[in-house]
């Protein structure tokens, strides 16, 4: 009896563990969801652009399109200068916001200025002097043996300062100081005048005093028919314009004689007598 009983006990445990499975089955089957997305797919939505940001750069666009005229020319012709290229009207509204074709007094003082020149379609920054390299500034300093104001060849290209520099450096040009502007003049030293002169000479030339007043000095350079590189009388005129007072002349001082004076003259004994009287 007992060995009949046992046997059946494994076929009902495997009967068991069959239906536990199906049921586990089942359950994934229904909690398992139909279809599963592609995250990769999936878009999140663009960020709309808040007028926020924007603020402060169209504020700043409104106060230079509001900005006096002379101030929106000054501007444009900044820019031009910097570029050193032909810009359309869009192109100059779209690098600093000046409007030229909205504004017709803006366009007909940029048309009309000195320093633009315009085609029709472009403008232009124009300089004083068209100078392009150092070849084109050399020349152009050779043709003017009376000199040429430095301020007159800044605007010419971006690099002229450091090239009247290096000809300076080279000995083709002097730059030397105006008095009256304190602005620098360029003059052309041409090689050939180098010449020897004798010491004689030279001495003779550093021995001449000259006036002490510039104006005595303008003077005795027109009675000899040239013309002088300072202007005193105008100059003295703007400062006292200006309210500044003019220089006071140099006093000679007079030499008095003291009781630390050491005396040596024996033919004024009277002077010995005044010193001996004083010092009693």
């Amino acid at each position: 009896m007992a060995s009949s009983k046992y046997p059946k006990q494994p076929e009902k445990s495997q009967a068991t563990l069959g239906n536990t499975a199906a049921r586990a089955g089942n359950t994934k089957a229904r909690t398992m969801p139909l279809s599963t997305p592609n995250l990769a797919n999936t878009k999140s939505p663009a960020v709309p652009t808040k007028f926020s940001e924007n603020t402060e750069h169209l504020q700043e666009i409104n106060s230079i399109r509001k900005a006096p005229v002379g101030a929106q020319i000054k501007r444009v012709i900044n820019l031009l200068f910097k570029r050193r290229d032909a810009l359309t009207p869009d192109q100059i509204n779209k690098e600093c916001y000046v409007d030229v074709n909205g504004n017709k007094a803006v366009f007909d003082s940029l048309r009309n200025n000195p320093k633009v020149h315009y085609d029709g379609e472009r403008f232009v920054y124009k300089s004083k002097h068209q100078l392009q390299t150092k070849t084109d500034l050399l020349q152009l300093i050779r043709k003017r043996p009376e000199g040429i104001a430095v301020v007159d060849l800044k605007d010419s290209y971006t690099a002229v300062i450091d090239d009247l520099q290096a000809l300076k450096a080279s000995g083709e040009i002097w730059l030397l100081s105006n008095f009256d502007s304190l602005e620098d003049i360029a003059y052309p030293n041409d090689p050939k005048a180098s010449i020897t002169v004798d010491d004689d000479l030279k001495q003779l030339f550093r021995g001449i005093e000259l006036p002490r007043d510039m104006l005595d000095i303008e003077r005795d350079l027109q009675k000899n028919g040239m013309k002088p590189a300072t202007n005193t009388a105008k100059r003295r005129a703007a400062a006292e314009i200006h309210g500044m007072p003019p220089k006071p002349k140099a006093k000679k001082k007079k030499h008095e004689i003291s009781k630390r004076t050491k005396l040596t003259n024996a033919h004024l004994p009277e002077l010995f007598q005044t010193l001996r009287g004083s010092g009693q």
